[in-house]
């Protein structure tokens, strides 16, 4: 049976993601949460999508796991749980990590749970006037899942995190922006078109250098000096081969603007 409440464009090198349950505030189900991880596989491998935007509609860019249907209730064995989100939110949150193009979130009303921390682990963040960022587990006596513990604290430090995670309160998106977690608030009819406008550039860049600065930055937080300056020179002899980077640097002998191909 195929998987509704995930719409996917390809348009101009930019994969656009749009979670579409509205009713629901996109809550998301087991089905979409896979798909959306051979989604963010497929637009990794692609040589065509040079970016990816992550959105929702309605007024809800995702409210966490759907937990209807007893996901939360039943007999467990030892191993379940962690069996479950091991495979389900933790892999969600490494599929957009570990991309290779920069994602995008435009983040078009509340993002709770597994959908804060969806956010959150995207490249860069771009949030509504409306949007809301909700750590809503401790409302219903839960862990933070989908590596809040691990992306939270790396945005934010930890008291602030602890702060976020231990009282639940909604954080406004002027409030996110304030300490970091969001790059920037726009009015609400202007979303589409910035994340657009982002993607647009980004989709223009040299996308293999974008691939291994986003592998640098995401690792940087993980490993002492002498591992990532070791990472960093290994990063530039592999970007060195691209095409990309002697098109960037014949254009600057030549006095020229770049023409980047992705490749």
């Amino acid at each position: 049976m195929p998987v509704t409440g995930v719409l996917h464009t390809v348009d101009a090198g930019v994969a656009h993601l749009t979670l579409n349950r509205p009713e629901a505030l996109n809550a998301l189900t087991p089905g979409q949460r896979d798909l959306l991880v051979e989604l963010l596989a497929d637009a990794s491998a692609d040589p065509d999508v040079r970016a990816v935007v992550l959105t929702g509609t309605g007024r809800g860019f995702c409210a966490g796991a759907d937990l209807r249907g007893g996901a939360a209730g039943g007999e467990r064995v030892a191993g379940d749980v962690a069996r479950m989100i091991r495979t389900g939110a933790q892999r969600l949150i490494a599929a957009v990590l570990d991309c290779e193009k920069p994602v995008i979130a435009a983040v078009n009303g509340t993002a709770a749970g597994l959908g804060a921390h969806l956010a959150l682990a995207c490249d860069l963040v771009l949030a509504a006037e409306s949007a809301k960022f909700i750590e809503v587990f401790v409302r219903r006596g839960l862990v933070p899942d989908g590596g809040g513990a691990y992306l939270l604290p790396r945005l934010v430090g930890p008291q602030r995190a602890k702060e976020l995670m231990f009282f639940g309160d909604a954080l406004s998106a002027a409030d996110a922006e304030r300490i970091g977690l969001v790059n920037r608030v726009v009015p609400d009819a202007e979303l589409d078109k910035t994340a657009r406008e982002w993607a647009a550039r980004l989709a223009a860049g040299p996308t293999r250098a974008l691939a291994l600065t986003k592998q640098l930055v995401n690792a940087s937080l993980d490993g002492d000096r002498s591992a990532a300056f070791a990472a960093e020179a290994a990063a530039q002899e592999i970007n060195m081969t691209t095409a990309d980077a002697q098109e960037g640097v014949r254009s600057f002998v030549e006095r020229r603007s770049p023409e980047y191909r992705g490749r």
